[in-house]
């Protein structure tokens, strides 16, 4: 049962200024762009304008850009959520697509870096004219680009962060799926509280997702009559453990709070059982929940994980049957939290292409994604609720825990 809490710069190098910073990111890009690893969904991408002059909206297609992590550490979280998502323009596009155009998503590998996120992005914007974002992954990554994101009014449909950095103040161009971390965070301290869990430590990414967790986590821990007792720090894209595992045994947490991707979290539960600490771990949703898991195989039975999508493995909700529906065209790709998470966003972003009507512009798909309510969209179970002064579309925290074998408790 999902339970609802009601809503309550990267500048560049030093000493630059952030166009010519950017400049020499975007040439880096042509040669990431054509490495092996570059993820577009069609080979070469070719640049379209409609007759009326709007980047990535031709007669026969709508281009869309994404830039999130489809290698190295990360590269599971990226690869899920594109699979869900393009499970879902297959379908639209199968139907004769958007007003009979396509929906082509162009994606480009970051690795879960800033400096190749905002080179993308660029690229994506500048040489391929995408007509919007869709789908990026990570806090970092998403800080990095919205310089250019500004510059050029693009809007970014939902990028698979909770931080309050792209949600405070009101950002017009970024529309948000996924309940924050904030609201994940009262969660999961609640759960914390209600099991006798007192003795909390952090194991943190260092760098504005993780540190910006762990500011939140030092000022709620005591409102729910918790204890912080320690935390310990990793550099992004590392899963050098060691020194940080006993660091955190020292303290003797009840649980550990690990804000970090499915790689170091694994290693850290790995060390840290090795070692004979027999307390809990818990995680937030952006962890990659089956990429934890099937790293982990008995060591992990008992780790919590904070969930802002239904549980993808049984049908209770209309969305879900859909997406499990959809993954079945797709041979040898299993249902997950995150390729729900890129399934029901390309639902709703449809949804808005669709209201924006014919004549398709960046300012009207805005305006027709703010017409997006609960009394007016189908969701299939999963509320989506966005105004011209909110674009925080969900409330929706969910908790599970690994079992035995690896499987997903709900």
């Amino acid at each position: 049962m999902g339970w609802k809490w009601h809503r309550g710069r990267y500048s560049g190098a030093p000493g630059y200024p952030w166009r010519i910073w950017g400049l020499v990111l975007l040439l880096c890009a042509g040669a990431v762009a054509a490495a092996p690893g570059n993820m577009g969904s069609s080979g070469s991408a070719i640049t379209r304008t409609s007759a009326h002059g709007v980047p990535g909206v031709s007669e026969t297609e709508i281009i869309l850009g994404q830039s999130a992590p489809f290698s190295g550490p990360a590269g599971e979280l990226g690869r899920d959520f594109q699979e869900g998502a393009q499970s879902y323009f297959a379908r639209v596009n199968a139907r004769g697509g958007v007003y009979g155009r396509r929906v082509r998503l162009l994606s480009l590998d970051d690795r879960y870096e800033p400096e190749r996120a905002l080179a993308n992005t660029q690229q994506l914007i500048w040489r391929d004219k995408v007509f919007a974002l869709f789908g990026y992954s990570g806090t970092p990554t998403v800080l990095a680009a919205l310089p250019v994101i500004r510059e050029a009014g693009i809007p970014l449909f939902a990028p698979l962060s909770g931080s309050s950095a792209l949600r405070q103040p009101f950002n017009r161009l970024l529309f948000h799926i996924r309940a924050s971390y904030v609201q994940e965070t009262e969660f999961l301290l609640r759960q914390l509280k209600s099991t006798g869990r007192r003795r909390v430590a952090v194991f943190y990414q260092n760098d504005e997702l993780g540190k910006g967790l762990l500011d939140i986590l030092r000022q709620r821990v005591p409102l729910y009559g918790l204890t912080l007792v320690g935390s310990a720090g990793i550099e992004r894209n590392s899963d050098a453990v060691a020194a940080a595992a006993a660091e955190l045994a020292r303290a003797r947490p009840d649980v550990v709070i690990q804000v970090v991707s499915y790689q170091p979290a694994a290693a850290m539960i790995n060390r840290m059982r090795a070692g004979g600490y027999l307390g809990g771990f818990s995680h937030y949703s952006f962890v990659g929940s089956t990429s934890l898991s099937a790293r982990l195989k008995n060591a992990g039975v008992g780790a919590e994980v904070t969930q802002v999508v239904p549980f993808p493995n049984k049908a209770r909700l209309r969305i879900v049957y859909e997406y499990q529906q959809a993954m079945a065209h797709t041979p040898g790709i299993d249902c997950n939290f995150t390729g729900l998470e890129g399934y029901i966003a390309a639902r709703a972003l449809v949804e808005g292409l669709r209201r924006a009507g014919r004549d398709l512009t960046r300012e009207g798909l805005i305006r027709a994604l703010e017409s997006i309510t609960p009394a007016n969209y189908e969701g299939g179970g999963f509320s989506l609720h966005f105004t011209p002064t909110d674009h925080s579309g969900s409330d929706f925290v969910d908790l599970t825990a690994i079992g035995a074998g690896g499987r997903f408790i709900n």
